[in-house]
């Protein structure tokens, strides 16, 4: 504190740096939390139906055309109660192939297929795997938290190379 200062002035000055310091936790920790709430709500629109299979209509689709965005072919039930269909879509990814067949899981009230057992669970949390990796940047340069960057960065890569690997 400067001689000529008063003492107030010194306890306003650390008050506004604490302010701003706690504005800036706040707002980082708000975009952190959206990123991961973002990367959950985009990964359970499908995680929901190869991970919650009771009651699912769930069998095996061979690939028989593959377009640009989707691949189709005949569909076997696995489960009881459910009959065969002569055409259901598959999302097309690196993993799909003409010609293969892969164990899937029908979205309810549609001809929409997704890929179920490990693969399609990886598979389906790959943009969580994004998000914590944008995530952990935020964390680590608003938050200064780089012990809980470099988890959630890990946790990210992890993922994302063990769908790749699986699928």
């Amino acid at each position: 504190m400067i001689p000529a200062m008063p003492a107030s002035a010194a306890v306003t000055h650390e008050s506004a740096h604490a302010v701003l310091r706690f504005g800036r936790f706040a707002a980082m920790g708000a975009v952190a939390v959206l990123i991961l709430i973002a990367g959950v709500w985009a990964s359970w629109g499908t995680a929901q139906h190869v991970m919650l299979t009771k009651g699912r209509e769930r069998g095996t689709v061979e690939v028989s055309r593959c377009g640009q965005d989707t691949c189709t072919g005949r569909y076997s039930p696995l489960s009881e109660g459910w009959q065969p269909r002569s055409k259901v879509v598959l999302e097309k990814s690196v993993a799909v192939q003409k010609g293969r067949t892969y164990t899937v899981v029908v979205k309810p009230g549609s001809d929409d297929a997704v890929r179920s057992g490990p693969a399609g669970v990886l598979y389906a949390w790959i943009p969580l795997g994004g998000a914590l990796l944008l995530a952990s940047v935020v964390v680590a340069g608003g938050l200064l938290r780089t012990r809980a960057a470099w988890v959630m960065a890990l946790s990210g890569v992890a993922l994302l190379t063990a769908a790749f690997v699986t699928v």
